[in-house]
């Protein structure tokens, strides 16, 4: 249980996105060299984010890409399933069989298996309540709270 490559970066890259003026959008070589990824992986996630609906394209000189709604609206749930899936699928056990066929718990005498659907359950949950304007609100507050820190713009010479 894991997040991917293109979960993580795939965000990100609809983050840099997001962070447009509403209207806006971002081509593909901005974002490649914001997130320091290549233009051929970028252009494959907002491919998929495409696909799924959480993206829109324009193609020409003054194209790129832009939300196809707002962030507030967008939870990051949607992102993830677009992007890969969730951490914890139910066959899952398929792939943990020891060296039978199929693994030798049932889904009722599993403790493991409940674990990992308690896990999914409460990842889903953050997920689903959480949205793109809620990382990019925290990111503001981030960079906000170092730029209060005192001495935080200050540089110190060393003697």
């Amino acid at each position: 249980m894991k997040l991917s490559a293109q979960e993580e970066y795939g965000l990100r890259c609809l983050l840099q996105v997001a962070r447009r003026a509403p209207g806006g959008s971002a081509t593909i070589p901005e974002i490649a060299e914001a997130e320091g990824l290549s233009p051929h992986n970028v252009a494959r996630y907002l491919a998929t984010l495409r696909r799924s609906g959480l993206v829109d394209s324009e193609r020409g000189q003054h194209g790129g890409y832009s939300l196809a709604r707002p962030a507030s609206r967008i939870a990051v749930a949607e992102v993830v399933a677009a992007l890969g899936g969730p951490l914890y699928d139910p066959t899952f056990c398929d792939h943990f069989t020891g060296a039978e066929e199929s693994c030798c718990h049932t889904p009722v005498d599993c403790s493991i298996r409940g674990l990992w659907m308690r896990v999914q359950e409460a990842v889903d949950g953050v997920l689903s309540r959480t949205s793109l304007q809620d990382l990019l609100d925290a990111a503001h507050g981030v960079e906000a709270s170092r730029a209060e820190e005192p001495g935080a713009l200050l540089q110190v010479e060393s003697p």
